[in-house]
């Protein structure tokens, strides 16, 4: 991360309130970036940020949904660099409200693109897809050149709204760039039906982990430290290497089971394995993981964090926030 790039930049971060969102603003905000974020949740009473951090943010209520909305925030702030990870990211809710996820994710995708087009200001902007817009494949690790086959609403919706980047680029020359991650984890995730969340809850709070799958669903697991990091060298890089519509990975390149992950969090945790596997998961896709060997070549980038390293990093965190702090993971 290269500081003085970000010294006084104008970031718009959609999502900012998020796992990621608020990862990355944190460390944008450290750099001295000006930031502007939106959400359609803002000042959260669960969140990684502090009370200064809010006051060095230009905090905008809404939804990427409002194509003026956000046409106004980019015009009006003179946004230079935009990081696109506003999205309904919980597989289970988007199977139960097909038409939400289509909104935010596809069309939420669009407005922001076609908001860019035109203003001159913006120098480059930064997709978030996923592993998920490749559907499922055979052939594994998933390259940037795996057609995009989602079947199911989430999967769909990425695949979607990265074809949709894409053509933006290749149509309209937007400088646009997509990155698509593997499962990411680490301090500021909230959300207690995220495998990893969810098994420290169950851990520190003593109580019996239930398992949604057959416990044998293969993943890529990423530290959100080397996420952040990743997404911060791509925006960096796009105009000084001419990046302009390139995809990248960004993985650990070590792909392990829920069972796998869940046993390993136990095992650092000096606690004895309490869970119950329901089998119960659908439309979810059984195994993938990427290959990361684009983004190790292209930018320089790979991860810092092993599994066990981010995994410890993330226990202790949730020690001291959510057990020993303010509040308690479950309360969502």
């Amino acid at each position: 991360m290269n500081k003085n790039f970000w010294l006084g930049k104008k970031v718009l971060v959609t999502g900012y309130e998020g796992f990621l969102g608020s990862n990355l603003t944190k460390a944008l905000l450290s750099c001295g970036a000006n930031i502007v974020g939106i959400d359609i949740r803002v000042r959260r009473k669960n969140t990684i940020f502090t009370s200064e951090d809010y006051k060095k943010i230009a905090i905008i209520e809404g939804s990427v949904a409002n194509y003026r909305l956000v046409k106004g925030i980019i015009r009006n702030h003179k946004i230079e660099i935009v990081f696109h990870l506003a999205a309904e990211a919980i597989v289970g809710s988007c199977l139960t409200n097909p038409p939400r996820t289509f909104n935010t994710n596809i069309r939420g995708a669009w407005n922001v693109l076609e908001a860019c087009r035109g203003i001159k200001t913006v120098k480059s902007i930064v997709i978030a897809s996923s592993d998920k817009a490749y559907g499922s494949h055979k052939s594994l690790p998933y390259k940037e050149d795996t057609p995009l086959i989602g079947k199911h609403p989430y999967d769909v919706s990425k695949s979607c709204a990265d074809l949709i980047a894409q053509t933006y680029f290749h149509t309209y020359g937007l400088p646009v760039v997509v990155t698509r991650c593997g499962n990411i984890y680490g301090p500021g995730d909230f959300n207690s039906s995220r495998i990893v969340p969810d098994t420290i809850r169950c851990v520190l709070g003593g109580k019996t982990l239930l398992i949604r799958s057959d416990g044998k669903f293969t993943r890529d697991y990423v530290f959100v430290e080397d996420i952040v990091g990743g997404y911060l060298l791509f925006a960096e890089k796009v105009q000084r290497l001419r990046l302009f519509g390139e995809v990248l990975n960004f993985s650990n390149e070590d792909p392990i089971s829920v069972l796998g992950v869940v046993r390993r969090i136990y095992q650092l945790a000096n606690r004895k394995p309490s869970y119950k596997i329901l089998n119960q998961a659908k439309y979810e896709i059984k195994h993938q993981y990427l290959s990361s060997q684009k983004a190790r070549k292209v930018l320089g980038w790979e991860p810092k964090y092993t599994l066990d390293e981010g995994l410890k990093k993330t226990i202790e965190w949730y020690k001291i926030h959510y057990f020993l702090g303010k509040g308690r993971l479950n309360e969502l």
